[in-house]
């Protein structure tokens, strides 16, 4: 194939929209591996492959088997693409739910799942009044709470609220822009829990909880669990470039989530995916590092290891991509933007732009960034970062395909991918069979 001029290159990574509608209507009317292998094709296809495949491992908690599965499956499609790939194991203790619920007297058992950064009670749990805020006599706590950040800190400051024996954090639900039913906190602090024990119910019980308290019955809150100690792993991958002396370029997803979480967590995996295929047909001057990391929902677990051996590069690399949360949502979603400086603002946004991905919100330059672009932001890193909002945030509901909006994530891909190549500069393009 004859060598292309660097813009050319660039244009191949886009397509126009009567392009897009041509492929899709064509796309409707195919069938069998001739349609799957056009799909595959395109950003779009691989990208709806990647999330659909995400999806069927089943509920990425560290340690389970669908995050373990993850970790696999991931090294295993970043090999296809050329990347130097290890499977990087961290000693690890998972959580095993042995008994875990809230009961009524003279009423139901409630269903529930452990806060992960709590304590533990006895197989018989602990029994008492309950109350949604601080009075004699009250052992039981409950609050309604949002599973974002705000819900933890607000969980956190209840819990010290009162001398509660235990607590019941109820999330989900219309009040929070969400389907009734779990939607968990995150776990900072995952190794160190502290008391009381607490545990998450469903929005549908707080009316329930609410009866207990007025009419004096009481609640028993089990909250029993075991650690199993296991090995869990970040999935790192590195493209060597044509200058390894140069600062590298870092790319970094989380992977682990509380559920299946299609939109959550798969826009980021198929991005990095994307970007890593861009980067390798590109022939690139400098080396770029990937890091899909487990331990999201448990305090950045795995991230934190990851850097925690390669500390200098927080600093020292050229800059680090942070593909965050919930950026390819179809329920309720919209964007945050985050960039370590206004030259990097800039550039990044002027592409997104490019491919119809506007910003709603940004966290202002110079403000600590959310998300695992924290880390980065912690230690003098330069980065950009973007994350959003989701309607099924932290919910079982978040599936493939309902969840995801898949020509935002393919959006995405672009533009980050152009100006990954920006960064890393483009070297000699080789070819890059895009849609």
């Amino acid at each position: 194939m004859p060598e292309i001029d660097r813009k050319g290159f660039l244009r191949l990574l886009g397509v126009t929209a009567t392009g897009l509608a041509l492929g899709c209507r064509d796309e409707a009317v195919q069938s069998g591996s001739k349609a799957e292998s056009e799909k595959e094709a395109t950003v779009e296809g691989r990208v709806a492959r990647i999330i659909r495949e995400y999806d069927a491992q089943g509920i990425h908690r560290t340690g389970t088997e669908g995050d373990q599965e993850c970790a696999r499956w991931l090294a295993e499609e970043a090999r296809v693409l050329g990347a130097e790939v290890e499977l990087e194991g961290l000693s690890f203790e998972r959580i095993d739910i042995v008994q875990c619920f809230v009961e009524i007297e003279g009423g139901e058992r409630i269903e529930a799942v452990p806060v992960y950064n709590t304590v533990r009670t006895g197989q018989d749990g602990v029994r008492g009044l309950a109350a949604d805020e601080g009075s004699e006599g009250a052992a039981i706590g409950f609050r309604a709470v949002a599973p974002n950040g705000s819900g933890s800190a607000e969980i956190h400051a209840f819990r010290a609220s009162a001398p509660w024996q235990a607590v019941v954090a109820v999330t989900g639900g219309e009040r929070f822009g969400l389907p009734p039913g779990l939607a968990l906190i995150n776990a900072e602090g995952y190794a160190s829990p502290t008391s009381p024990p607490t545990v998450h119910v469903g929005s549908e019980s707080l009316g329930a909880l609410e009866d207990a308290a007025r009419t004096g019955r009481p609640v028993r809150v089990v909250n029993h669990w075991n650690k199993t100690a296991t090995e869990v792993f970040n999935t790192v991958a590195t493209l060597v470039g044509r200058r390894p002396e140069l600062e590298p370029l870092m790319v970094m997803t989380p992977r682990s989530g509380w559920w299946r979480c299609a939109s959550e967590r798969g826009g980021g995996i198929a991005v990095w995916l994307e970007m890593m295929r861009a980067l390798a047909e590109a022939n690139v001057d400098r080396t770029v590092h990937f890091v899909a990391s487990t331990g999201h929902e448990l305090g950045h677990y795995g991230l934190e290891d990851y850097l925690e051996k390669r500390h200098e590069l927080i600093s020292s690399a050229v800059a680090w991509v942070h593909l965050g949360a919930n950026f390819g949502t179809a329920v309720g979603g919209g964007l945050l933007f985050q960039a370590s400086d206004e030259e990097m603002r800039t550039l990044v946004l002027e592409a997104m732009a490019r491919y119809g991905r506007e910003s709603a919100r940004e966290t202002p330059v110079g403000e600590r960034a959310l998300g695992e672009a924290r880390n980065i932001f912690d230690g003098g890193g330069r980065f950009f970062s973007l994350i959003g909002t989701n309607g099924l945030f932290h919910h079982p509901s978040d599936r493939w395909p309902e969840a995801v909006d898949v020509a935002a994530v393919a959006a995405i891909a672009r533009a980050f991918s152009e100006v990954a190549i920006e960064l890393a500069g483009p070297g000699q393009p080789s070819e890059l069979a895009q849609g």
